[in-house]
């Protein structure tokens, strides 16, 4: 393990936020010029390289992850030594003159590789705690944070969410054929050497990010995972990637740092708890073959039969679930914490 090096594991920030004034939509915080997302993010200390969008989101491209805006929710997921939660008051004042308040707010992440390197509030789920306990407005009352363990003690996975009373479970909405929603947060650690080479740019190779972006996202086979979402996708100098896809109003996002001895890959989408996930698992784990991984889940209702599916669908794989815990958030679902681990056979 190396004594520092980048921090790949992400920090992420959901908020939601209402209307009474019908004039507000259907664009909502969409209607937030560039000027005043850049603020945000310099605040938290990163910028855009690269934005599409469609009739539902937009989605942007981080020097450090990702930002999805929706007309009433916002998502932030950064890495490094950024400083998240310092984009809450902003967002809380640019959405206020919108005419919307902050209904909901959801803080989650997995245990940073390198912690001593992570600048306050950043620097224990503690002070990260005290700070959105200090941040969000009182109106937000129905308030939990935890700590989620596995069996081992370097990874653990970390929740705090906050909802007000008159808007209750907001987070995983039902879609348009009535079917309920999850969002699933997968982090990888060990990535097999020789795929994550993959995300590396050849030296003076003259393209730009977005274009080597492209070539990596085919060659890996990451267009494979939902070949119906748009790409937006881009190559970092030396090596990493960064993609957000889009597919109508549901996003998915990877974001791969592959230096041995640090490397790390992060995939998150937005599901139905009556669609088949092990493709989608399945692939995400042929592409990177990660020595541990965990799979968090965050959904309003709970099925057992999802949970033993996404263990049986990395098990062919090599993957085996070595421990499993779940806990329940006031007006804000259940989240499930799985974690994996490698079954690698000496050479």
């Amino acid at each position: 393990m190396a004594v520092s090096g980048f921090e790949g594991f992400e920090k992420r920030l959901e908020l939601h936020f209402f209307g009474d004034d019908p004039a507000i939509f259907p664009l909502g915080l969409r209607k937030l010029d560039f000027e005043s997302l850049e603020q945000v993010l310099e605040a938290v200390q990163c910028t855009v390289v690269s934005a599409v969008g469609n009739s539902y989101f937009d989605a942007y491209v981080l020097s450090e992850s990702s930002l999805f805006v929706y007309p009433t929710k916002i998502i932030i997921k950064t890495c490094g030594t950024t400083q998240l939660l310092k984009s809450i008051l902003p967002l809380i004042h640019y959405a206020h003159h919108l005419g919307l308040t902050l209904s909901s707010c959801r803080y989650t992440r997995g245990s940073f590789i390198f912690p001593k390197s992570q600048p306050f509030p950043h620097t224990s789920f503690k002070d990260e705690v005290t700070y959105l306990q200090d941040t969000i407005p009182s109106n937000l009352c129905f308030r939990k944070a935890s700590i989620m363990p596995s069996k081992s003690s370097s990874h653990s996975w970390h929740v705090f969410t906050a909802n007000d009373s008159a808007h209750t479970l907001p987070h995983m909405p039902y879609d348009h054929d009535n079917e309920l929603l999850f969002t699933m947060e997968i982090c990888m650690t060990e990535l097999d050497p020789i795929l994550a080479r993959k995300f590396f740019r050849r030296p003076e190779d003259g393209r730009s990010g977005d274009s080597a972006g492209k070539e990596m996202t085919k060659l890996t086979g990451i267009n494979e995972i939902n070949p119906e979402a748009l790409i937006c996708d881009f190559a970092f100098d030396p090596c990493g990637y960064s993609m957000n896809g889009m597919d109508g109003d549901w996003y998915s996002t990877i974001h791969v740092t592959p230096e041995d001895g640090f490397s790390y890959a992060s995939f998150e989408c937005v599901g139905s708890v009556n669609d088949s996930i092990a493709h989608v698992l399945r692939k995400v784990v042929q592409i990177f073959r990660p020595g541990t991984m965990s799979i968090s889940t965050t959904c309003n209702g709970f099925s057992n039969d999802m949970w033993t599916q996404m263990a049986s669908a990395v098990e062919p794989l090599g993957m085996k679930c070595r421990s499993f815990a779940m806990d329940q958030f006031p007006a804000a679902g259940t989240v499930v914490f799985q974690t994996f681990t490698a079954r690698r056979k000496s050479v």
